[in-house]
């Protein structure tokens, strides 16, 4: 193996060193082959649904990336300060309610101003989504995992009431609320497309954490806290309890704004399962980044087109919804998998070396 390995130095380097694009298809083609399907056609659908076109990258990708950049951020900033947010759907869910209430029972007298309040609405809303698990954090040492695990289903079933009681549509037919106004909905970029001002908002954000964690001292205490709190606290004298504190709200916040950008910027309703599991995506979508604020754009970016693609196979190439959600959960794992490959080979290729150039002395 490791003659073959010294032989093949430059392949190897081009297909572990080169890339996550190899293991992406490897995975993709094997899968859908074992599945029985076209390979040609599928993958022709999953590039023509995510990146085949204008309209495909603008109205598609980037639309389905925006609520995914923002709880993306969510994850992590709390990730990189020590605490385990797992809490993103539900927060995403309740900042989706509390902007429709504000689009539906306030836009008359708020006027042009309701699509501000109604997105400072959904960030107050996740805030005190995580203020429970937050405090009891703080005050009796729960783990955060269990308490914001367990808020997500609370959120989903308040969502589930409010949508066949006091938020439901006027004619009580269908579980769902009313559809936004005009007023209290996000403005696209362009009318010819679906890319609404959201994704730009989400995308500065992250600029902005990025500039903050690198370049102020409250990003530095976040950092310091997230290595090591304890010698933080003794050595930094670092207020290890009200770091966390506020950034576990400020998680929040970032997670329901999401929210309130879905549904004020694509689905113009609140309805039961608005969010197809976007909270826990984000998790892979910030390990993927390295919990880089600045690279979970990109990272955003491509679960957004494997999720508009996915779309399209279904529709062009008739796989099944199932069997769809088995390739993106596959191709999340490789994703996940491949920086730990290409750091092995690597290792590999430099012991490799070492002996050969031991060899030659």
């Amino acid at each position: 193996m490791s003659a073959i390995l010294r032989g093949h130095a430059s392949t190897v380097r081009f297909l572990f060193g080169g890339s996550v694009v190899v293991v992406l298809l490897g995975v993709l083609a094997g899968t859908i082959a074992l599945g029985g399907f076209p390979v040609g056609a599928s993958l022709q659908s999953l590039v023509r649904g995510s990146i085949g076109s204008p309209d495909a990258l603008l109205s598609a990708t980037f639309v389905r990336a925006s609520p995914l950049l923002l709880t993306g951020l969510a994850v992590a900033l709390s990730f990189r300060s020590g605490v385990f947010n797992i809490g993103a759907e539900g927060q995403l869910v309740v900042g989706a309610a509390a902007a429709t209430f504000v689009a539906i029972r306030a836009e008359q007298w708020l006027d042009v101003w309701t699509v501000p309040v109604e997105l400072a609405a959904a960030a107050a809303a996740g805030i005190a989504w995580a203020i429970v698990p937050a405090w009891l954090r703080r005050r009796f040492r729960v783990p955060e995992v269990i308490t914001t695990i367990m808020m997500n289903f609370l959120a989903t079933f308040l969502v589930s009431y409010l949508v066949r009681g006091p938020l439901q549509e006027p004619t009580r037919v269908y579980p769902q609320s009313s559809t936004f106004a005009e007023l209290a909905r996000i403005p696209t970029v362009h009318p010819m497309v679906r890319l609404h001002w959201g994704f730009v908002l989400a995308i500065l954000l992250a600029l902005f954490l990025g500039w903050a964690l690198r370049h102020t001292a409250s990003g530095f205490r976040i950092i310091a806290v997230g290595v090591n709190p304890r010698a933080a606290e003794e050595t930094g004298r670092i207020d290890v309890d009200r770091l966390t504190w506020l950034v576990f709200l400020g998680s929040g916040a970032l997670a329901g704004l999401a929210g309130g950008i879905e549904v004020g910027g694509v689905t113009y309703a609140l309805y039961d399962n608005v969010s197809p599991g976007y909270g826990y995506t984000a998790i892979a979508v910030a390990l993927l980044a390295g919990l880089q604020p600045v690279m979970v754009v990109p990272s955003a970016i491509l679960f957004g087109g494997l999720s508009a693609g996915a779309a399209a196979m279904q529709r062009d190439v008739a796989v099944p919804a199932g069997f769809v959600e088995f390739v993106q959960a596959l191709i999340i794992l490789a994703l996940l998998a491949a920086p730990h490959i290409v750091a092995f080979m690597q290792q590999r290729l430099a012991r490799l070396q070492a002996v050969e150039q031991q060899g030659a002395r």
